[in-house]
């Protein structure tokens, strides 16, 4: 009887630790993803966020995920991201959703449109305004999920060989701009074209594109533009642009409850430490290059030209939205926030930045 009761309570214990073994071994399990970046190694604030990124879920998940970066130098495919975290040979990346506009004509409305927001009141429309869901809804079908990485706040409109005096200046000007602004561009006679960061520099100094746009002084006094051409315009086409994570949903799905939160968390968060850092290096560059580089010369597109954007770009989002429903959708949000919010904007930001310049 002795034996038998001691064989029961072995039974029992080796069941017990068996059923508790299974969670404790399930939580110290480590989840490892791949990410691919569309930017060089080391390129400014870009590359800081996805570090920054992975630093944070490293840490708030107890070492149980870990996210291995590539630049692309390494898995030379800058404008590959898409297709690579599609098919997952990539879990992730790191990237702009207005790259993607061949692939997908509305991916590039959750960057930044011309004329449109400023990165807070963008903000509000992807986390409060509805803005999420729509960007979901167009990259579902590609298996993916897409996340906000990151503003640049209100970018320059470039850096042009030339003074822009007139819309016929615009014609046959052979220009790096990706996104809508392209399409705007081009309604206006000129070649638009989309460089991988990594060439810009090269494919201004040797002509085979008389101007383009990057960022502003954040990013652009590192790269040298200036050096090349002279005239430096102010914005209108990226009033907020928003990077990109991109996740494989097949993969992100597979991730336990806890570190889906984990990972989306630690993007939100690196996403908004880039907007600061943004900010805060454009002021400090700009004050550098000012000194260091006084021939440089901030213009602002005259007002002709303006008109004529500001034109092209309404006829462009009536066609657009005439053509598909989806696109109709996104853009009927966008302006429907814009109007709603620009109020407070002009009773708060521009008041006080009024009054402060009396």
């Amino acid at each position: 009887m002795k034996k038998k009761l001691l064989k029961y309570a072995f039974a029992l214990t080796l069941s017990v630790t068996t059923l508790f073994a299974a969670p404790l071994q399930a939580a110290d399990k480590v989840y490892r993803l791949k990410l691919a970046e569309t930017w060089p190694t080391n390129f400014g604030v870009f590359s800081h966020v996805a570090r920054n990124m992975a630093k944070l879920a490293e840490e708030m998940s107890n070492g149980r995920l870990k996210i291995r970066i590539d630049s692309a130098n390494k898995h030379k495919s800058a404008m590959g991201v898409f297709d690579m975290v599609r098919a997952g040979q990539y879990d992730l990346s790191h990237t702009a959703s207005y790259y993607w506009k061949g692939k997908d004509f509305r991916t590039q409305f959750f960057t930044t449109m011309p004329f449109g927001m400023t990165a807070t009141e963008q903000y509000g429309w992807f986390y409060y305004g509805g803005g999420m869901e729509l960007m979901q809804k167009v990259y579902e079908p590609y298996g993916m999920i897409s996340v906000p990485g990151g503003n640049t706040g209100i970018q320059m409109g470039g850096w042009f060989r030339k003074e822009i005096n007139s819309v016929e200046d615009l014609k046959g000007l052979k220009m790096r701009i990706p996104g809508f602004a392209g399409e705007v561009l081009a309604k206006l006679g000129a070649s638009p074209t989309n460089i991988a960061p990594g060439e810009m520099y090269t494919s201004l100094e040797r002509g085979t594109i008389d101007a383009l746009e990057w960022v502003g002084p954040s990013m652009d006094l590192r790269l040298g533009f200036h050096k090349i051409a002279p005239y430096y315009y102010t914005g209108w086409h990226e009033p907020a642009t928003e990077l990109q994570f991109l996740i494989n949903k097949k993969k992100f799905d597979s991730l336990p409850k806890d570190l889906q939160q984990i990972l989306l968390t630690a993007m939100k968060a690196s996403a908004y430490d880039m907007t600061m850092e943004s900010h805060h290096l454009s002021g400090a560059n700009w004050a550098r290059m000012k000194s260091e580089y006084p021939d440089v010369q901030v213009k602002s597109f005259p007002a002709e030209v303006m008109a004529a954007l500001k034109q092209a770009n309404d006829e462009l989002l009536a066609e657009a939205a005439a053509a598909d429903p989806l696109t109709k959708e996104i853009l009927d949000s966008q302006s429907a926030y814009l109007e709603q919010v620009r109020q407070w904007t002009n009773m708060a930001d521009r008041a006080y930045l009024n009054s402060m310049a009396e």
